[in-house]
């Protein structure tokens, strides 16, 4: 099962994000991305360890951004891979076959592919406008995601991303998208995480009575 809350870390170090990967865990996190850019590889595996160190104490799943080799290395529980990184195909035949591969996604033929390559999640995004990603794709608003889960109708978890706020909730959870990763909205208030878990939990509660009304 993948959880409907991710949250994606921030900071301007590795050892940031290993606050912040902590700090969401004490708050009930319980998916976490290690997402560091612009560091070397020997980096990223020695705070990859740490952060497998972390989640494990919380019982979280870890998710390591891009790199299938350090996410098998430290027992992660899956890679997340973004247009630009490896084939998830390649990934997932390199990784354990417990370990869970997501994809970054921003149009519906994007989708296909990633569902057709066997994703276990799609993190389909933006939103809105984010500064968290340089060379941000095209945004998709709410009728963005609409018209791409319509048109799919997939079991696959869709995950939205890009600048989410605990306010987009109720109208997200209309699109029909499984849940959502965040990232500025959880490092800037790491209380907010178990009030996003309940709306997502209501959220989808309420939509499930109306679908049966």
């Amino acid at each position: 099962m993948i959880p409907k809350l991710h949250y994606i870390s921030q900071g301007n170090t590795p050892e940031t994000h290993l606050d912040n990967i902590q700090n969401a865990c004490i708050h009930g996190a319980t998916l976490v991305q290690l997402r560091l850019k612009n560091v070397s590889l020997d980096q990223v595996l020695i705070t990859a360890k740490e952060a497998r160190a972390i989640t494990a104490q919380y019982g979280t799943k870890l998710i390591i951004n891009d790199n299938y080799e350090v996410a098998k290395e430290v027992k992660a529980d899956g890679v997340h891979l973004g247009k630009t990184d490896s084939c998830p195909t390649v990934a997932r035949a390199h990784l354990y076959s417990w370990q869970i591969i997501g994809g970054t996604a921003n149009t519906l033929e994007d989708c296909q592919s990633l569902m057709d390559k066997g994703v276990d999640y799609i993190g389909l995004g933006p939103l809105r406008f984010t500064t968290t990603k340089k060379n941000l794709s095209p945004v998709l608003g709410y009728n963005g995601y609409h018209q791409i889960t319509d048109t799919l109708k997939t079991k696959t978890p869709i995950i939205a991303i890009g600048g989410i706020t605990i306010d987009d909730l109720t109208d997200l959870i209309k699109t029909g998208i499984h849940g959502i990763a965040v990232s500025g909205e959880i490092t800037s208030d790491f209380t907010k995480i178990d009030a996003l878990q309940q709306s997502l939990g209501a959220s989808l509660i309420e939509e499930q009575r109306h679908t049966f009304e």
